[in-house]
């Protein structure tokens, strides 16, 4: 195969199979399916794997409900085995996090969404094994943390494996990171359709019809390959049955609890990031990977006092909406959970806060509901009703995800009564929430080292334009490449004689109209000085010139407009491009057939004085950026040349006939020029525009073919291709 090593010759199956996933929906959706049974059981393995550590430190599956009673392995420590349990569970997932993978540390939410708003999806493989094995360690152990985040980002690493392994468009890659994250969070939670919101809503940030689709398969997936090992009933069934809203003036309670819970969400975040933070100051310089278990020495006193705190507290939940619990306790949870959450991640323990956010809020909506039916009676409604919306409005308020929100409510309880008094608390808690803080308890993590990702992003524009929106198109497309004949004709010596001596000439790296103008901005950065030549998504023609002024032009025309949602949508699923290798992250190879030639215009040049387009340049030849005085300035046809005007060109390389720019070869049989000449240093420019040269942009060609079906320019992409980044 022309232009590919025989490093990959060996393996054209694993290639064409990768082609082929990278290619279109059917590839996208092979993947989505695989990550949602991946996810799926990943989630399972999960839960076993906290029921294992949990039983391993304690004698029992689940832990804390029952009070402070003794460990069933060691019954001789007696309440000291609560302090003591969290310290060596620190000292077991400490040196574990902080040797492999340290991302694994806190709630792992705010880390797959960086992963997808900066880096492209890309996520370390080893994070989920490392994840999963800290997280349930520290659950197992005593720490007060749910398990979502784990899940997701485990499912989310896995995702990101598989999409880096074939090679996948940024673009798609982070439509997979957001469908492992979304069927994590269906298989744990038996809430498939609240696994598509949480990776639509809080991961991918973005909807778009196709995005949705795709992440809905993947969590539909996930939850049909759990629900063998975990069963199919609602997850909170343990909640007491038949919980209605009696009377529409109690939507007037509904509307100031959700203003209340909406005030303990908040006030979960800012503890859990104040804590963070002084637990930072008290540790100092000291080495991070016994961090924990010094950590949780303290988190153990404090389980201690209160050992329904211990691990996520489920059982508890159902424990308080049981009614088992007094007043004074009730809020006794709802404020301990929030200060053994926050420790547990502040001595760098690992897990997430979703679960918490709903213990929090069934504690405190339960205390509110009793205290409203002390005060007016039955008439109030069930105590329970309250617990069930503030467990929506303090999550909205905290991840500010109302749909997630509403979803999981509905979902994990399998009521869709409570519908219509959870939207309403949600709805406010999500305003109140906007109007008091900036940031989410995800992304304050993020705001924390400088990230910003509520802010609309120019690196938005950068993905949502393609180069055939910045590039300045040519009169008519060339043919691309080359058939590698020789023949004889005009050399080098003609373009001298036209215009002047070439002063430097290289060998064109190309950029594909489809890609991206961030991935087009790292080719100009590297090898585009006077710009890069655009070739079709099927490799078959060349369309125009792009420079580094020409893509800021385009993104100061897209940062000025009002229409970003709409552009962004459509990129999160990148549907139009059928290209195989065009969005990868590797440079592309050189174009074969083409070089780019630079020439001064000497003061007895036949050029000077002239018009660029009325030069007799040599048939094949197109003008594409002109230096002046220091200043590169797009090839306009009408710029009338001067004495030491540099002009650069994409000429046909020797080798090659030489064609018009209707792609048809001279009747005189002239072949490409003979490139010769000094080289000499020049900044990169514009490329042509002007009337000169008509737009014929953003036209495909067909579909490109991949490396692994050979021939022509389906062949760039390569990295260990000969001059692939020369």
């Amino acid at each position: 195969m022309t232009g590919t090593s025989s490093a990959s010759a060996p393996r054209p199956g694993i290639w064409r199979a990768a082609a082929w996933l990278r290619a279109g929906r059917g590839g996208l959706f092979l993947l989505a399916l695989l990550i949602g049974a991946g996810s799926g059981l990943g989630a399972v393995a999960f839960r076993y794997l906290i029921s294992l550590f949990t039983w391993l430190a304690t004698g029992h599956a689940e832990f804390g409900q029952a009070g402070r009673v003794p460990s069933g392995h060691l019954p001789w420590l007696g309440v000291a085995f609560f302090v003591l349990i969290p310290a060596v569970g620190g000292l077991v997932y400490g040196p574990l996090i902080y040797r492999f993978a340290r991302e694994a540390r806190g709630h792992g939410v705010p880390e797959v969404m960086i992963a997808v708003a900066d880096n492209g999806g890309r996520i370390r493989p080893q994070v989920s094994v490392v994840k999963a094995l800290a997280s349930a360690l520290c659950i197992g152990s005593g720490g007060s943390v749910g398990r979502e985040g784990p899940i997701v980002q485990i499912g989310s690493a896995m995702a990101s494996s598989l999409g880096q392994w074939v090679r996948m468009p940024e673009s798609r890659l982070r439509i997979l990171v957001a469908c492992g994250a979304a069927g994590g969070i269906s298989a744990t939670f038996n809430a498939p359709v609240t696994g598509v919101f949480f990776g639509v809503e809080i991961i991918l940030r973005e909807f778009s019809v196709d995005a949705l689709f795709t992440v809905m398969l993947s969590a539909m997936i996930a939850d049909s390959t759990a629900i063998p090992f975990l069963g199919g009933k609602p997850f909170l069934s343990g909640f007491p049955a038949g919980i209605v809203l009696q009377h529409p003036r109690n939507y007037l309670l509904v509307a100031v609890l959700a203003v209340l819970a909406a005030l303990m969400g908040l006030a979960f975040k800012s503890v859990l990031y104040k804590t963070e933070d002084l637990c930072d100051r008290a540790w100092g310089s000291r080495p991070e990977w016994a961090r924990p278990a010094v950590g949780g020495v303290i988190l153990g006193a404090l389980l201690l006092a209160v050992p329904q705190l211990y691990g996520v507290g489920y059982p508890v939940m159902y424990q308080a909406t049981a009614g088992n619990y007094a007043l004074w306790f009730v809020l006794l949870l709802a404020f301990g959970k929030i200060a053994a959450t926050s420790l547990s991640i502040g001595i760098g323990g690992s897990g997430g806060v979703f679960a918490p956010s709903l213990f929090i809020g069934v504690t405190s909506g339960m205390a509110f509901g009793d205290a409203a039916h002390h005060l007016f009676g039955p008439g109030a409604g069930q105590p329970v009703l309250y617990a069930v919306v503030a467990m929506g409005a303090v999550f909205t308020s905290a991840a500010r995800a109302p749909l997630t929100s509403l979803a999981s409510v509905v979902e994990m309880t399998g009521d869709f009564s409570l519908t219509l008094p959870v939207m309403l608390a949600v709805a406010i808690a999500s305003t109140v929430s906007r109007t008091l803080s900036y940031g989410t308890i995800y992304t304050a993590k993020l705001l924390r080292r400088g990230s910003d990702i509520d802010r609309t992003s120019p690196w938005r524009a950068l993905a949502d334009l393609k180069v055939a929106d910045a590039m300045h198109p040519f009169g008519a497309p060339l043919p691309a490449g080359g058939d590698g004949s020789s023949a004889d004709g005009a050399g080098m010596a003609d373009l001298a004689a036209v215009a002047g001596p070439v002063a430097r000439q290289v060998d064109p790296q190309a950029v594909f109209a489809s890609e991206s103008l961030g991935q087009a901005l790292r080719q100009l950065d590297v090898y585009g000085r006077d710009g890069l030549p655009v070739i079709s998504g099927d490799g078959q023609f060349i369309e125009g010139w792009v420079t580094n002024t020409s893509v800021l032009q385009a993104l100061a025309r897209q940062l000025s407009t009002a229409q970003t949602e709409a552009a962004r949508a459509q990129l999160a699923a990148d549907w139009g491009h059928k290209d195989l290798e065009s969005v990868l992250r590797e440079p592309p190879a050189p174009l074969h057939g083409y070089r780019v030639a630079q020439i001064t215009i000497a003061a007895g040049s036949p050029a000077a004085g002239q018009r660029l387009q009325n030069v007799a340049w040599p048939p094949g030849c197109i003008p594409v950026s002109l230096l002046r005085s220091g200043r590169l300035r797009p090839a306009d046809p009408a710029t009338i040349l001067r004495h030491g005007d540099r002009v650069s060109l994409l000429v046909p390389a020797p080798g090659r006939p030489a064609r018009t720019s209707d792609g048809t070869v001279p009747a005189t049989g002239s072949a490409a020029p003979a490139l010769t000449g000094s080289a000499a240093t020049a900044e990169p420019g514009p490329a042509p525009g002007g009337a000169g040269y008509p737009a014929t942009a953003g036209r495909e060609h067909g579909k490109r073919r991949s490396a692994a079906d050979g021939g022509g320019a389906g062949d760039h992409g390569h990295r260990n291709e000969p001059g692939g980044r020369g």
